[in-house]
C-alpha cells in the first residue's frame, strides 16, 4: 500500500488501530479502556469501521467488541509512513517511530531468514506456561471429527478465546469431509465456551472466507473462538 494511501487518522484512531495490531485478536470495550484508555464508540468507531473499513465491529454482544480487518491490518503496517496528525503529541510521535523500528524488523526477519512472518504471529502471544498445543492428530486414522476441531483451533489460536477464521481452520482439516467439520463445528455450538460468528464487515471478506463460511440460522459465520468452559 503506497504511503499516500494511509488515510488520515486521530491520534485516538491510530492508538485504537496499534492497540487491535499488538494484541492480535479481537478486543471489547472494556479491554480496550483498559489497554488503550478509552473505548472504541461514536465517530472513531464510525470512522475506523463504516468509512475506512478498517475495523470489524461485533455488536451482537454487549460490550461491543473489535478486531482489525484485512485492509486495517494493511493499514496499520504502513502507519509508521504517515505524517503525524497535528493534534499528535510526543506519545504519537514516537509510537510512529516505534512502529517504523517493528516494520523493519519484520523485512528484515523475511529476508535472513526466508521465512513469511506477519505482524499477527509476531505479536501472538505464547501460551500460559504448562500449555502446550494439542498433538496432530493421524490423518489415516479414524477421527473424532469435534476433537480434531479442538486441536486445529488451539494451534491457530494465541489463546483460549481468541477468534480463528474459519477459511484458516479449514485449511488444516483437509483429511475431513466437509459436511463433517460442519457436523463437528454444529455440534461444539451446543456447548459451553463456544462460539461462531459472521464478520460484521462484509466487504472485508475474501473469496476463502465466504467459501469457509458456515450457515447458521440462515446466515453466514466466519471466525470461531473456544474459550474455557
Amino acid at each position: 500500500m503506497p504511503a499516500d494511501d494511509v488515510p488520515s487518522l486521530t491520534p485516538n484512531q491510530i492508538l485504537a488501530l496499534v492497540v487491535l495490531m499488538s494484541e492480535a485478536r479481537e478486543l471489547n470495550n472494556n479491554e480496550l479502556k483498559e489497554l488503550a484508555g478509552f473505548s472504541l464508540t461514536g465517530a472513531d468507531n464510525t470512522k475506523l469501521e463504516s468509512k475506512l473499513g478498517l475495523v470489524a465491529t461485533d455488536r451482537s454482544h454487549r460490550p461491543f467488541s473489535h478486531s482489525l480487518t484485512d485492509r486495517g491490518w494493511r493499514v496499520v503496517r504502513e502507519l509508521h509512513t504517515m505524517e503525524p496528525p497535528k493534534a499528535s503529541k510526543s506519545a504519537t510521535r514516537t509510537l510512529i517511530t516505534l512502529l517504523g523500528n517493528i516494520r523493519r524488523g519484520l523485512e528484515q526477519l523475511q529476508t535472513s531468514h526466508s521465512v513469511k512472518i506477519t505482524e499477527g504471529e509476531f505479536f501472538r502471544p505464547l501460551a500460559p506456561a504448562g500449555e502446550v498445543d494439542a498433538e496432530p492428530v493421524d490423518a489415516g486414522a479414524d477421527v473424532d471429527a469435534e476433537a480434531r476441531v479442538r486441536a486445529v483451533y488451539a494451534q491457530l489460536a494465541g489463546r483460549p478465546g481468541e477468534w480463528v477464521g474459519l477459511a484458516d481452520l479449514r485449511d488444516q482439516l483437509t483429511e475431513l469431509s466437509r459436511d463433517a467439520v460442519d457436523e463437528a463445528l454444529r455440534s461444539l455450538l451446543r456447548q459451553d465456551g463456544v462460539r461462531i460468528i459472521p464478520v460484521a464487515n462484509t466487504k472485508a471478506l475474501e473469496p476463502r472466507d465466504r467459501a469457509a463460511a458456515l450457515s447458521i440460522g440462515g446466515e453466514d459465520s466466519h471466525a470461531l473462538s473456544i474459550g474455557r468452559p
